[in-house]
């Protein structure tokens, strides 16, 4: 059962955030290390895909712009997020976005600001939603996946 569930214009906010915050951090290492263009698009898409990926899994469900917005992710029965939910929402719902050439992305736009649930493509892959809902203080984050 999807609780409190962000809608389009928070979760677009907290994506921006995301985006200027890893870009700013990537750009300032990139720099540091001298990369070439090549170098610095290769370390960029690892860094975000780490970024997607890891933090979640370790931080309940938030990266620093969900944080800052008050939204996370979590699976549907409400628990924490793993990495296997991780890799289905970021990796395989990323495939699908480019080999629809981003048709299926702004359908997974519309969804979420036009269904009740507020859930995108990547969320029905992933069996995940965005929510405002806090977390169980004593909920483990490293919780395995059934």
């Amino acid at each position: 059962m999807v609780k409190q569930p962000a809608g389009f214009w928070i979760r677009f906010g907290a994506s921006i955030l995301d985006g200027l915050l890893l870009g700013l951090v990537t750009f300032i290492i990139s720099m540091a290390l001298n990369f070439n263009e090549d170098g610095q698009l290769i370390f960029d898409s690892i860094v975000q895909l780490a970024y997607l990926l890891i933090l979640p899994v370790l931080w309940y469900g938030y990266t620093l712009g969900k944080k800052i917005c008050g939204i996370r992710i979590v699976r549907m029965d409400g628990s924490n997020v793993g990495f296997g939910t991780m890799l289905l929402r970021v990796l395989v719902a990323g495939f699908v976005y480019v080999i629809t050439l981003g048709i299926a992305y702004v359908v997974s736009a519309f969804m979420v600001g036009l269904r009740k649930d507020k859930r995108s493509i990547h969320d029905m892959i992933a069996n995940t939603y965005v929510t405002y809902e806090k977390p169980v203080e004593n909920e483990n984050p490293y919780q395995t996946e059934a």
